[in-house]
């Protein structure tokens, strides 16, 4: 990869462009806890030719609702469920709209 296309994949939300403690220490977590997502399967790092996770953007947001929801009280694997199932109705009520919006 040139200096030019690693520069355009910064840009990219589902590029991996952080190591486990790096997304950790962003969204104020240990690298534990993302480790614990990972077991859940609320997030599936990326992994480096030596075996490292990486983690995008994106994947950053989604552990930072789950933290934001662990800091509240509720269990790791309750929150990644939450946080599937809020998803999963986004897209629910994305695709309804489209139809909606295509009958008019």
């Amino acid at each position: 990869m040139t200096g030019s296309d690693a520069a355009g994949r910064l840009d990219d939300d589902d590029f991996p462009a952080y190591t486990m403690g790096r997304a950790a220490e962003l969204i104020g977590t240990t690298p534990a806890f993302l480790r614990a997502l990972g077991e859940a399967r609320l997030i599936e790092p990326l992994r480096s030719a030596g075996g490292h996770r990486r983690y995008s953007r994106y994947q950053l947001r989604i552990a930072a609702r789950a933290r934001d929801l662990v800091d509240e009280g509720t269990a790791i694997e309750a929150a990644c469920k939450i946080v599937i199932l809020q998803d999963q109705l986004a897209e629910a009520q994305r695709i309804n709209e489209e139809i909606r919006g295509t009958d008019q």
